[in-house]
């Protein structure tokens, strides 16, 4: 049943999980916002290197921001609700449904013993046939691992293992669920097959029974539990879809779906996003192959600081909050002598190394604020030009990119994005990210659109793009050149230098 043929004009929430806050927003049958509400919570670090948070909070917090999102609003005019999550975070309950410890988050960095036994004990190419994926610090297997190791008598109480959005969906439906684009992140999911891995079960000691059921992200998973509907003042039937990973989930809200479609985040971490309709994955694993929101496949590079390292310029070193100012006297585009390596929380695409660590290099006594600016800006735009070489050696072939992300309020960062990858670079009218792409994905559960193809072709709409400057995209190619010596150059040195 189509709901854009009836009278009554249906609504959609979106619901993105995130790190530092829940983000709630109300979509009508066409795709215009009718109201975004934000409501945070802490963030726990217990010990160094160390990130955690309690996912009752997520749940209050969403609950609360569900009732103020749909104060002024016809509630009977809702008819889905579907998430955006932050992806990768391990969520374990007991028998009773209760929360066993603290979520451990992507960010969380204890897990390296783990993630060196599951490269270099099991294998980079076992863990690549089964899950087609390495082992990253910030993914949930070995975060399973640790449990398994350091709180045996937690590991013993498991009964759900549960990403965070899948909680949140669990919590207001009562169905025990994931989807395949978030599921990929695990390291315990057959991308390919799109199934959980029996290999990778086995290595870690899980039963296919503490894993949720497997769904597409734009699947209704079931409605909304009476008691919470009532509470909320909204039909219990109301839809609950699967969702998405929130960089899967950014991609449909921004429409990188189909087959070589190109999304680039430059949120507190960086993504470059590009889909397929096939799978594949490249010979050394630099990029996530995942499986995507839109019922296929795409390749991912995720730098973990992107953004950030702009903020943190910005703010802890210049101690200003005035970042157009410092950008307004930026002139060399192309010809600044400063390099800098981005790697503030160590990295991930495509060098997957934790003790990589922020590096400036080529100053002299000429050396400018200016400089050293526009070197943070051209670092993050290189780093992940990185990610985007990777594809390019796959065959694939791209022209223009969506862009998406609090860095992407910069129009000087636009134009490096463009003249430093030299493609095309095309601006959106409204961007909301995974908040936008849950509640896309609610519309389509719910019979509004046919595809999640359709929903972007109908909602995203591009207003402008950033062209690449040829003579610059010429200089920036030497530039990069230069760059991309620095990490193999320096790589050793982040060992040495590790405390």
């Amino acid at each position: 049943m189509r709901y854009r043929n009836q009278e009554v004009n249906m609504l959609y929430i979106g619901v993105d999980l995130g790190t530092s806050a829940v983000k709630l927003l109300l979509m009508d049958e066409t795709g215009n916002i009718q109201k975004i509400v934000s409501r945070e919570y802490p963030l726990n670090f217990p010990q160094p290197g160390w990130s955690e948070q309690n996912p009752e909070d997520w749940y209050r917090q969403s609950i609360e921001g569900l009732k103020e999102l749909l104060e002024d609003c016809d509630r009977s005019r809702v008819a889905g609700i579907s998430f955006g999550g932050q992806m990768h975070g391990l969520v374990i309950l007991d028998k009773e449904d209760a929360v066993i410890r603290p979520a451990i988050l992507w960010n969380d960095g204890r897990t390296g013993e783990e993630t060196n036994y599951l490269n270099q004990v099991i294998g980079k190419e076992k863990l690549s046939a089964y899950t087609a994926n390495i082992a990253f610090a910030g993914f949930t297997a070995p975060k399973v691992l640790w449990v398994k190791k350091n709180e045996p008598e937690n590991f013993a109480r498991i009964e759900k293992i549960m990403l965070p959005k899948d909680y949140l969906a669990y919590r207001l439906s009562g169905v025990f669920c994931t989807d395949v684009s978030d599921a990929s992140g695990m390291l315990l999911f057959d991308v390919k097959n799109k199934c959980w891995s029996k290999e990778m079960m086995e290595i870690c000691g899980v039963k296919e029974s503490q894993l949720a059921r497997i769904f597409e992200s734009y699947e209704a998973v079931g409605t909304l539990k009476p008691e919470l509907a009532a509470e909320l003042g909204l039909s219990p039937s109301v839809k609950i879809a699967a969702g998405a990973g929130d960089n899967a989930a950014a991609a449909v809200g921004t429409g990188t779906v189909g087959d070589g479609s190109c999304n680039i985040s430059l949120g507190t971490s960086g993504t470059i996003f590009i889909s397929s309709k096939n799978f594949g994955v490249d010979q050394n694993n630099a990029l996530h192959a995942f499986a995507h929101a839109d019922g296929h496949f795409h390749l991912m590079g995720c730098m973990l600081s992107a953004a950030s390292c702009n903020k943190w310029w910005m703010e802890e070193i210049l101690k200003t909050g005035d970042y157009t100012k410092e950008q307004e006297r930026i002139q060399k585009l192309g010809k600044n002598p400063v390099f800098f390596l981005p790697y503030l929380m160590g990295e991930r695409s495509p060098h997957n190394n934790p003790n990589a660590r922020g590096t400036f290099m080529g100053m002299t006594m000429d050396t400018t604020r200016e400089d050293m600016t526009q070197a943070v800006l051209e670092g993050v735009s290189f780093a992940l030009r990185d990610s985007f070489e990777v594809a390019k050696s796959l065959g694939i072939h791209i022209e223009r990119t969506k862009i998406c992300g609090g860095g992407a309020k910069s129009p000087l960062w636009k134009q490096m994005i463009a003249d430093i990858l030299n493609i095309k670079v095309d601006i959106l009218e409204s961007e909301e990210g995974p908040a936008l792409g849950g509640a896309m994905l609610a519309a389509v559960a719910c019979g509004e659109y046919a595809t999640v193809e359709e929903a972007a072709a109908r909602i995203v709409k591009v207003v402008d793009t950033v062209e690449p400057d040829p003579e610059r995209a010429m200089l920036y190619e030497k530039q990069y050149q230069k760059f991309r010596q620095i990490y193999p150059t320096v790589k050793e040195l982040f060992d040495v230098i590790q405390p």
